[in-house]
């Protein structure tokens, strides 16, 4: 089958003909990768990149337009792994890429991040010690359920998800976030 006709079948939804298409431009994308550098990231990451723009292609293409499926696909990687590295390079991930996270050396990770423009040892070594001692503050500070409503927040759940796994109403959950987000202000400015 051609490439047309895969993208075609792909489109509609044959996940056989967009496994083969992944197959035949995988080598494509490969190639294209290498001519880029990704800040922060390495040559699988642009891989993946070329991967999504190849989907968009097969989701995008259209055979009454007068490019062949190579062309727009090529064009389509190509962008895609373009717009990650500029994307890479921007300063607004710089939060991002800088967050460390908060751990207690017996404990699990709480998911707590610290937003840090620190590159040297020594401020890295400095900004664990702090989110050591903000962990110490909350479990000192915080009731056992309080504890595991934060938790449940941080992970991402929601008002009503945390409700359903601590059997609170949701009113007791915002009444609890709003009580650890007092404690958490008076540990601050004690810590700071």
């Amino acid at each position: 089958m051609t490439d047309e006709e895969l993208a075609s079948l792909a489109k509609a939804g044959d996940s056989k003909a967009e496994l083969e298409l992944f197959n035949r431009y995988r080598s494509a994308i490969n190639k294209c990768s290498r001519g880029y550098f990704l800040v922060g990231g390495d040559v699988e990451d642009l891989i993946q990149e070329g991967m999504i723009g190849l989907y968009k292609a097969i989701k995008n293409y259209s055979p009454d337009k007068d490019a062949s499926f190579a062309t727009f696909a090529s064009l389509c990687i190509r962008r895609q792994i373009q717009s990650a590295v500029r994307n890479a390079s921007t300063q607004k991930n710089q939060v991002l890429s800088s967050a460390l996270p908060i751990t207690d050396e017996d404990e699990d990770d709480f998911g707590i991040f610290a937003l840090t423009s620190a590159q040297r040892p020594d401020e890295q070594l400095i900004n664990k010690q702090t989110n050591q001692e903000i962990i110490a503050g909350l479990k000192k500070n915080l009731s056992p359920l309080e504890f595991e409503v934060l938790k449940y927040y941080l992970a991402g759940l929601s008002y009503e998800q945390i409700s359903q796994k601590t059997n609170l109403s949701k009113k007791s959950v915002d009444n609890a976030l709003s009580r650890i987000k007092n404690k958490l202000s008076s540990i601050k400015k004690q810590i700071f």
